[in-house]
């Protein structure tokens, strides 16, 4: 278990000591480094570790636990990693970042690893809270506006996991331990406070709403194999697991309490929201990143249900989105290092000359759009089965969000690799065999765990809940005809719908536009693509706010210190200085008046 935390850490350091041009190296350490991590985790699987060392004391061991969960998240990370690395040996060769970028990849890891394994409140929280480290770094080497858009993640993440920490204090006083495998609290009004707290650092970390808005930012500004590695599927992966294991193991999340509605809620809210702006991005990366912010309302869903179909389906959707939002991401990525553009209005008929990066682009996007027998659908229909039975709004609103993620990745599909070919792409090529490899190995998962679902169902799903599922298996085709033939009518329905809008404008790209520009709909998509419903924006210019109050506060008392009193005391002391001039009628006038006055005072008495 320690080799999996401090091989990538040392490979790590030594990338950072090989010479800026022997890149030779840096690809052969950072290839097997994650290769040796991928071994290790894959021989480590189906085995139950544990190991303590006594650390901080105050019950803050240094405790690293392999059960089935983590081991499955380990083992997907390294697998991703992996591949992330041999795709980003030909992306950013050539770069001056690449040194930079293999380090932060390396170092996520890392630290990926350290938190999954951890059974420590507190060492996970150490490993948790480092992550902003690489997150800063892989998104701030990226292009000139990278910096305020890392600023920007790390602030978001960070307040998210204040919150966290707070969360992990009332925790650990509730249960009288810090010891993740000993914590298991009934979801009274005080554990339910700091379930909130835990769970807001968790769909944090997964990109849920309202913590989302750096995403789309990174999409334009950070380097594209780092969109595919961490919002895609990495921070997907950990952010998800956290949230499982405070749902199923920490707390007892039961389908009656007030948080699992707020979880449902904030599942839908993130699924609607994130899908719409999607829906009117012209660009290929933007449009991915929404789509990243999207799905995992899903997981929040299928988790919030509390109920085993939802939480299986919630659990099998967090593996399908990481393989097949990774996989877009990787197209987008082959599109822009061969088209020099991710600019929808500048691709067009790039789907002939870049012929296996369009088949991967098909294979993922049908997955995501929920197309049977790709591995998305079968993860949604069991979501939805779960939604359906906690009440019909959320089942509806699910189904929505399916219908505008078929209709937005038809227009980025038309627009992209089927719309008219721009004459500046004429010369562009299919890309390299270490871009390809990636795709097409996680292209033909998103067939194979959609097709032989029973696989990753029986032997990585299912075991992580146990005997909440109550015997029950979801393996094999849905039970409810119904919600599948009410599936493939939403998609018919998103089909139709770019026909109209493409027919209509007679361009792919505008094959929304019907739905952007609508009466209702228009000035909330202005609103919202000017920033006004940005949390970070809107936070920004509330503090703006206070801040400017505080400045005009302070001047004003500065004003009525260093001009106010100080005028009142010169007009004073320079009617005093008028009034003793010397001159010896004026002080006995003034001796007779004051004499007067006190006469006149003491006669009233």
């Amino acid at each position: 278990m320690t080799a999996l935390i401090l091989i990538p850490l040392i490979t790590a350091l030594l990338i950072l000591m090989v010479p800026k041009n022997n890149r030779w190296i840096k690809e052969t350490l950072v290839l097997a480094g994650t290769l040796l991590v991928l071994l290790i985790a894959f021989s480590l699987f189906g085995e139950n570790i544990y190991y303590t060392l006594p650390w901080a004391g105050f019950g803050i061991d240094f405790s690293l636990r392999l059960f089935h969960f983590s081991s499955f998240i380990i083992s997907a990370a390294a697998a991703f990693s992996f591949l992330i690395a041999l795709y980003s040996i030909a992306f950013v060769r050539g770069k001056d970042y690449a040194k930079s970028y293999y380090f932060y990849l390396l170092l996520t890891l890392t630290l990926v690893n350290g938190a999954v394994l951890a059974d420590n409140l507190i060492v996970m929280l150490f490993f948790w809270e480092s992550l902003l480290l690489p997150l800063f770094g892989m998104i701030a080497i990226g292009n000139k506006n990278a910096f305020k858009t890392a600023i920007k993640a790390f602030i978001i993440i960070g307040i998210a996991d204040l919150c966290m920490m707070v969360g992990i204090a009332l925790t650990g006083i509730l249960a009288g331990t810090l010891t993740i495998s000993q914590i298991h609290l009934a979801l009274d009004p005080a554990a339910a406070i700091a379930f909130t707290l835990l769970m807001i650092g968790a769909i944090s970390k997964a990109g849920s709403m309202p913590f989302h808005s750096w995403i789309p930012d990174a999409a334009t500004d950070a380097p594209l194999p780092f969109m595919a590695f961490m919002p895609a599927a990495l921070e997907k992966l950990l952010g998800i697991y956290f949230l499982a294991r405070i749902s199923f193991d920490l707390f007892v999340l039961t389908p009656a309490s007030w948080v699992s509605y707020m979880l449902m809620i904030i599942g839908v809210t993130t699924i609607i929201l994130a899908v719409m702006m999607a829906l009117i991005q012209k660009d290929y990366k933007r449009l991915l990143s929404y789509h990243a912010i999207s799905q995992v309302g899903y997981m929040i869903l299928g988790i919030g249900t509390a109920v085993p179909a939802g939480m299986v389906g919630g659990l099998f959707h967090m593996l399908n989105n990481a393989m097949y939002k990774s996989c877009l991401f990787l197209t987008g990525g082959a599109v822009e290092k061969q088209t020099g553009t991710t600019d929808l209005q500048k691709l067009g008929g790039i789907g002939l000359k870049m012929p296996i990066t369009l088949a991967c682009f098909l294979v993922a996007a049908v997955s995501i759009s929920g197309v049977p027998p790709f591995n998305g659908f079968f993860s949604k229909e069991l979501v939805y089965d779960g939604a359906l039975e906690r009440g019909k709004i959320f089942y509806l609103l699910a189904v929505l969000g399916s219908f505008f993620t078929a209709a937005s990745f038809l227009k980025l599909g038309h627009a992209a690799y089927f719309g008219k070919s721009d004459r500046s792409n004429d010369q562009v090529k299919e890309a390299s065999w270490t871009m390809l490899v990636p795709m097409i190995t996680i292209a033909a998962l998103c067939v194979i765990f959609g097709i032989f679902n029973s696989l990753p169902l029986n032997n990585l799903i299912q075991p992580i809940l146990g005997h909440k599922l109550e015997g029950m298996s979801f393996a094999g085709w849905p039970t409810n005809n119904l919600l599948v033939i009410t599936t493939l009518l939403v998609l018919l329905a998103a089909i139709l719908n770019h026909w109209f809008g493409a027919v209509q404008k007679g361009s792919g790209l505008k094959a929304a536009d019907h739905i952007h520009y609508a009466p209702i709909l228009s000035p909330l998509y202005d609103r919202a693509e000017k920033r006004y419903f940005d949390p970070y924006d809107l936070s920004l210019k509330l503090f703006g706010a206070v801040a400017r109050t505080a400045w005009w506060l302070d001047r004003f008392i500065d004003w009525i210190q260093e001009k106010l009193i100080v005028g009142i005391a010169f007009l004073f002391s320079n009617g005093l200085r008028r009034a003793h001039n010397g001159n010896y009628i004026n002080y006995l006038v003034w001796s007779l008046v004051g004499t007067a006055v006190i006469i006149f005072m003491l006669g009233a008495k």
